[in-house]
């Protein structure tokens, strides 16, 4: 992997709320860079605030101190439709549920996003993504006639199909027996090292994360360790 410009950065972020008499510190005064083309894995227990962590990185929720600057542009300067627009063109998301839309086949969902945008379709991007994720024969499929690690990858690639910034998945095998998980955590290295995409996920799963480029170990909302370049062959396995 050839480290290129920085695409995230995070700096001094924080998020508290209260219950009851006293303050919960979700994420305490996080500072953080990705790089272009990292394969990064964010790992804690439950509570430890990977899942904060992630979604302030894609503007889903706000900062209650700091900043996050994608693309060198700091999101939480944005308004709520700027946001909107700029999460939509520069930031790709992956979620444990797939969240297809069940009226729509495999290459509609896929080309939604484009759609929502009004941007024109690259129909050979796309026939490249179905050909690389091996769902080329099932385009035209309903959500609920693939299986959940289909439907992962149709959820994959949407999320490239934009060709965004990052990509961030939130427990995307989560929902997958192992041989699934084995093969969507390979496709998503594939599109880092292949397409250069940036990938950021969170996993509970130590086999998966040891298959990232990086690893962010998060407890009590801070980050305590960070490996890099731990990434392990598993074609062997």
């Amino acid at each position: 992997m050839s480290v290129q410009n920085v695409i995230v950065k995070a700096e001094n972020l924080s998020k508290y709320y209260r219950k009851n008499n006293s303050v919960v510190k979700a994420l305490d005064n996080v500072s953080v860079s990705i790089f272009g083309g990292e394969f990064v894995a964010v790992v804690g227990t439950s509570g430890s605030g990977k899942s904060t962590f992630l979604h302030m990185l894609g503007g889903l929720d706000e900062a209650t101190e700091g900043k996050v600057n994608i693309a060198g542009q700091n999101i939480f300067d944005m308004k709520r439709k700027e946001l909107t627009e700029f999460r939509r063109e520069n930031i790709g998301f992956i979620f444990q549920s797939y969240n297809l839309l069940p009226v729509l086949n495999v290459y509609d969902n896929i080309i939604f996003p484009l759609e929502l945008a009004g941007k024109k379709v690259d129909r050979e991007y796309v026939e490249f993504l179905l050909k690389e994720l091996g769902i080329g024969e099932k385009r035209d499929y309903l959500p609920a006639q693939l299986s959940g690690g289909q439907q992962q990858r149709v959820a994959i690639a949407r999320a490239l199909v934009m060709r965004p910034a990052i990509i961030l998945a939130d427990e995307p095998t989560g929902n997958l027996d192992s041989k699934n998980t084995y093969q969507v955590m390979k496709l998503l290295k594939a599109t880092s090292e292949k397409l250069g995409q940036t990938v950021v996920i969170i996993t509970h799963d130590m086999q998966c994360a040891k298959l990232c480029n990086r690893i962010l170990k998060i407890e009590d909302g801070k980050i305590v360790d960070d490996k890099g370049n731990i990434s392990k062959n598993w074609e062997n396995k």
